[in-house]
């Protein structure tokens, strides 16, 4: 595998030979000092061109970089710009996602001046590596800043903890019918969305709100507690019916007993009824059997397990 110093003295080399590359940046997990260092981080280099379109008509050039296992071209794939993360603008920006043999990883666009110059004012990420004409705009040191926890105001609070509760009614009705693919997705898609929201706001308190839990959450282990991360893993299953219930509870327990957490540091009101009936409404329907054509009125229903 090449070095990081190999891969760095190749993409400037390509960049100074080649005088249609006026500029090279770097983003991502390289230039974050918050990210860890390992043998996965990718390079995220944006060249800087006059015009893109020649790169893209012949793309010999990027032969150089290394024997490449398999790519991607995102804007030449037609992918949903949801995916793609921005519309397509191939005159001004364009790139090619390169895995190669040799383990290494480059994310290479580029980019015109005029773009480049507006792009990289968005990302406090940005290192400038080269820049053969002072087209690009001084940048401070790299920070993670704008990824870092914010703090939540009540009404986003109160509306993260109803979005739990209420949809909980759609993974009990769904585990119910073993609706299996349904309630995969409403356990990893709408409610465990709203717990990993949960904890960061927990995490950003404790933390003054200076620090990032990483996309989709990959740096909580950082700062949970051991309890609080075995609670965390706890929440995933298997397609296993009695699994999935069990993940269900353990989730509405952490959520709620993190929320309160969350509550009464910020002194915000947090709707204990809410989260008792809803749970409550849950373990109703885990113990329906089936067959039945009515539910009872939970009202009469005794309470034997609570949050």
């Amino acid at each position: 595998m090449r070095s990081e110093k190999e891969m760095i003295d190749l993409i400037l080399d390509t960049a100074r030979k080649d005088e249609r590359i006026r500029a090279v940046y770097m983003n991502g997990s390289r230039t974050n000092p918050n990210a860890p260092k390992d043998l996965f981080q990718d390079y995220d280099i944006v060249y800087v061109v006059r015009e893109t379109l020649p790169f893209i008509k012949d793309t010999t050039w990027i032969d150089r970089f290394g024997e490449r296992l398999y790519m991607q071209l995102p804007e030449q794939n037609g992918l949903p710009l949801k995916f793609v993360g921005y519309e397509a603008d191939l005159a001004n920006c364009y790139g090619w996602l390169m895995q190669f043999t040799d383990g290494n990883r480059i994310d290479l666009h580029v980019q015109s001046i005029p773009y480049a110059q507006q792009a990289i004012r968005t990302d406090r990420l940005c290192k400038i590596l080269l820049d053969k004409d002072g087209l690009l705009p001084a940048m401070p040191a790299p920070t993670d800043a704008d990824f870092w926890v914010k703090k939540p105001d009540s009404a986003h609070f109160l509306a993260v903890c109803n979005e739990f509760w209420w949809c909980l009614n759609n993974v009990a009705k769904g585990l119910w019918r073993e609706e299996i693919p349904y309630v995969q997705e409403m356990l990893h898609a709408v409610e465990r969305p709203q717990l990993v929201q949960m904890l960061a706001w927990k995490i950003g308190l404790e933390h003054d709100f200076s620090v990032s839990i990483g996309k989709a959450g990959k740096y909580l282990r950082r700062f949970l507690t051991q309890a609080d991360w075995n609670a965390f893993l706890s929440t995933y299953a298997s397609g296993a019916l009695a699994e999935m219930w069990a993940a269900t509870v353990s989730m509405c327990r952490l959520f709620d007993r993190t929320a309160r957490e969350v509550a009464q540091k910020l002194h915000y009101p947090y709707d204990e009824q809410e989260a008792e009936n809803s749970f409550q409404y849950l373990l109703h329907v885990q113990r329906l059997p089936k067959g039945v054509s009515a539910i009872d009125d939970l009202q009469k229903i005794e309470i034997k397990n609570s949050l």
